[in-house]
């Protein structure tokens, strides 16, 4: 029975997988292992001599043990990959604070003697571009006309006039875009200018988000452009 014993022993040895002694220094997440091969050893102790088990079905327990050990591993490795990712992510949002972004959204915040900025997303070209600035009561302060455009983003500045002529009061307003394609009049996406006051980091699973300076909150991954 001794001699059994070292030759399992050896064999676990050669494979890599440790043996009943090194319980001590495997750690915690390794507790599955050493179940399994002291299921294997008490399994191979206590076989019948006269029909042993066939060396192929040994070899498949073991190849479908390591099978299992290894998506763990690669789970792990993953894992670990995904939060250096994350962190290099948060350092790259961290040096965005005080700088300037252009990202998808349909409010702009005007300050006293400011302007509000921004962008069109204009898919094909068109004859005629127009962006409307409407008050939190959704009354019309400006009409901007762009005029003819080629496909990208067109920029727009609204120098917080409104249509008669008054400066408006300071405060949040409501920014949309139309186009002229084909005969019919059509929606378009809105980019605004802001600048980044902090970078909240996400929880896990979570991505960052940029808190600007505007009151606007905005994913990481939604900026088209640093000004």
């Amino acid at each position: 029975m001794a001699a059994i014993d070292n030759n399992l022993n050896s064999v676990i040895s050669e494979l890599g997988l440790g043996t009943q002694a090194d319980k001590t220094k495997k750690s915690a997440d390794q507790l599955g292992q050493t179940e399994f091969l002291d299921l294997m050893i008490t399994q191979l102790k206590n076989q019948d001599p006269f029909s042993p088990m066939e060396n192929g079905d040994f070899i498949a327990q073991m190849a479908q043990f390591s099978s299992v050990t290894g998506l763990a591993e690669l789970q792990q490795s993953f894992d670990k990959l995904a939060t250096s990712l994350q962190s290099n992510q948060a350092l790259q949002a961290s040096s965005l604070v005080g700088r300037t972004v252009l990202v998808p959204s349909a409010v702009g915040t005007l300050t006293t003697g400011g302007s509000i900025r921004g962008a069109v997303d204009l898919p094909q070209s068109s004859g005629g571009v127009g962006v409307t600035i409407q008050d939190s009561a959704g009354q019309v302060i400006r009409r901007l006309e762009l005029g003819p455009q080629a496909a990208g983003e067109v920029y727009f500045n609204w120098d917080g006039i409104g249509n008669d002529g008054l400066p408006a009061q300071p405060g949040r307003y409501f920014v949309s875009a139309d186009a002229g394609m084909a005969g019919d009049t059509v929606a378009l996406e809105t980019l605004m200018s802001a600048s980044v006051g902090s970078v909240t980091l996400g929880k896990a699973g979570q991505g960052l988000t940029l808190n600007l300076t505007d009151g606007n909150v905005v994913d990481f991954s939604s900026i088209r452009q640093i000004q």
